[in-house]
């Protein structure tokens, strides 16, 4: 048998297929390839110290502030390293199980039994940091953890305590910048609202959110009902609550020596102190419904007086707008004269 005949319409119509392709390829516009998000190339490992600040003080949020039965606080940080292709949490998706129960009572071996299935899974996981909590509004906690360029990405989430369901927290941050790591970043930390629990203030009792919403970010007017803690119409934006700040440890053995007093410009963060100007935000004096007007009192024939009240929700702040008048009366002519 020969072999040749069959072999050369063989090519020849492989060629032809070929000009086929490539002729309609003129016609047809090719899928562009994803090109934001920038493969890490760095060559080694990077170790990083966490330390997150808290700034929920009263002169920036006065509104309902807690101040017992729990007073402000933060929960310990729940945090991990991992690939592009893996979300802890994300805005304007649902929360897993996990992060529901860690929200709502701080219970935290369902989302690190979550992360620890994922690492198994998809192997987008390095591994699981933590550090622990802060006792009051402000304070700081640290912690250390490392990365490499499969693995470049920081997610974590803190509770906000008391509250139904609202944390901070920062979702997949890249610490890799092309073929080296960054020497520092800082984020602003803003509130967010699981969306399990429909409670508007820091005490709410659970008052499960069924459907589930989707995780929303909490501004100075959303949720926009008078009641909610975060609700603060005069601002355009919520002072930050929190801030954490993620700085690359030098893999080096000097000793930097420091001036033997110190001054404000190098004195170390202790205790409760916070690095940024105190903020003070304006809180306006809120009053009830005025009462239905109040019998007539005066003699029968002549003009009398009657009065209705109204009484003080919430007390102003830091130079909010003064409460009005809680009384008023007015003349009237008394009803039912014998």
């Amino acid at each position: 048998m020969d072999t040749t005949k069959m072999t050369l319409p063989l090519s020849e119509a492989l060629c032809h297929l070929i000009v086929l392709m490539l002729t309609l390829g003129q016609e047809i516009h090719s899928m562009p390839v994803p090109t934001d998000i920038p493969m890490c190339t760095a060559s080694e490992t990077a170790q990083y110290s966490l330390t997150f600040t808290g700034k929920w003080t009263q002169a920036a949020f006065p509104k309902q502030y807690p101040r017992y039965r729990p007073p402000a606080q933060w929960s310990n940080v729940i945090g991990v390293t991992h690939s592009s292709d893996y979300h802890m949490w994300q805005r304007n998706e649902f929360a897993s199980n996990g992060v529901r129960e860690f929200t709502e009572k701080g219970e935290a071996w369902t989302l690190v039994k979550e992360v620890e299935t994922a690492g198994e899974r998809i192997q987008s996981v390095y591994g699981i940091l933590s550090a622990p909590a802060v006792v009051g509004g402000t304070g700081q906690m640290k912690t250390e953890f490392e990365v490499f360029a499969r693995h470049s990405f920081l997610s974590f989430i803190v509770r906000i305590v008391p509250s139904p369901d609202w944390f901070v927290g920062v979702d997949s941050i890249d610490l890799c910048d092309g073929d080296h790591w960054k020497e520092n970043v800082s984020v602003d930390l803003f509130p967010y609202d699981a969306g399990t629990d429909s409670g508007f203030t820091f005490s709410s009792p659970n008052f499960e959110t069924i459907p589930q919403d989707k995780i929303t970010q909490i501004t100075s007017s959303f949720p926009s009902h008078p009641a909610n803690s975060f609700f603060y119409p005069r601002l355009k934006h919520l002072p930050p609550i929190a801030k954490v700040t993620l700085t690359k440890i030098k893999k080096t053995n000097q000793i930097i020596s420091l001036p033997m007093e110190p001054t404000q410009s190098n004195q170390l963060p202790t205790g409760n102190e916070i690095e940024d100007k105190l903020i003070n935000t304006p809180l306006d004096c809120e009053v009830s419904v005025w009462s239905p007007w109040g019998l007539c009192k005066g003699k029968c024939g002549e003009s009398g007086v009657q009065h209705r009240t109204r009484y003080i929700i919430m007390h102003p702040a830091n130079n909010g707008a003064a409460c009005p008048l809680l009384e008023e009366e007015r003349k009237c002519f008394p009803d039912n004269c014998l």
